[in-house]
């Protein structure tokens, strides 16, 4: 009896969750777990079906993933750009405050990336460590997606929660190799302010400096670093 009553608490404790935050919906039903499911293997002619069979394109999982954000995870393009085309949200968040346009920008889905971007991506929204997309690819070394960011407006002196910008990521998470370094000459052509320091008050310099990255610190100092 006790089992039972903690089960249902559980279950009302997700839906209270997922009701309460901003433009989610309801956890799917069979059907729409199923395309959800579908979604990540890449089985298009399915999501294309069980859609036009009624289930809502922005229906959640147990995760809080949407069919997009599935396919995002695995990389599926052909599925995520129908469910984009189809109008699928890019914003939506699960249920670790990821998006299929921030888990794109982190992971180097560059494809599904540029496709986030041309539908409307948030370039404001932030992640579970309150960075935005641009932090987690120049910590990742994503070159590609730090350049399509970089196009956009977002904001390249970010800092997250743990006090870095994508400069001070690139440089204390990176290796020091040519993905990192390109990074790094990206980001202060772009015109990231490379003075910001961390909470310890060291600088992306002073970081190079101390891991030895004769590349990032010809950059860095040649731009006024200090």
């Amino acid at each position: 009896m006790a089992l039972e009553i903690a089960k249902a608490a559980l279950a009302a404790a997700f839906l209270l969750l997922v009701s309460a935050m901003p433009g989610q919906s309801q956890p799917g039903n069979a059907k729409e777990r199923e395309m959800i499911q579908a979604a990540e293997r890449g089985e298009i002619v399915a999501v294309r079906t069980l859609l036009a069979e009624g289930a809502r394109i922005d229906a959640r999982d147990q995760r809080g993933r949407t069919a997009l954000m599935a396919a995002t995870h695995r990389n599926q393009v052909a599925v995520a750009r129908f469910l984009i085309q189809e109008g699928a949200d890019v914003n939506a968040k699960d249920f670790i405050q990821d998006t299929p346009y921030l888990y794109a920008a982190a992971e180097g889905r560059t494809e599904i990336l540029k496709m986030t971007l041309a539908a409307g991506a948030d370039l404001k929204d932030v992640n579970r460590y309150r960075g935005t997309g641009l932090i987690p690819a120049a910590h990742r070394g994503h070159v590609e997606n730090v350049k399509l960011l970089l196009a956009t407006s977002i904001d390249k002196d970010h800092v997250n929660n743990l006090g870095w910008t994508a400069l001070l990521e690139a440089v204390i998470l990176g290796d020091g190799g040519p993905a990192h370094t390109e990074i790094v000459r990206l980001l202060v052509a772009a015109g990231a302010n490379v003075n910001i320091p961390d909470r310890e008050r060291v600088t992306p310099l002073m970081h190079a400096r101390k891991s030895g990255y004769s590349d990032m610190i010809r950059i860095l100092s040649a731009a006024g670093a200090r």
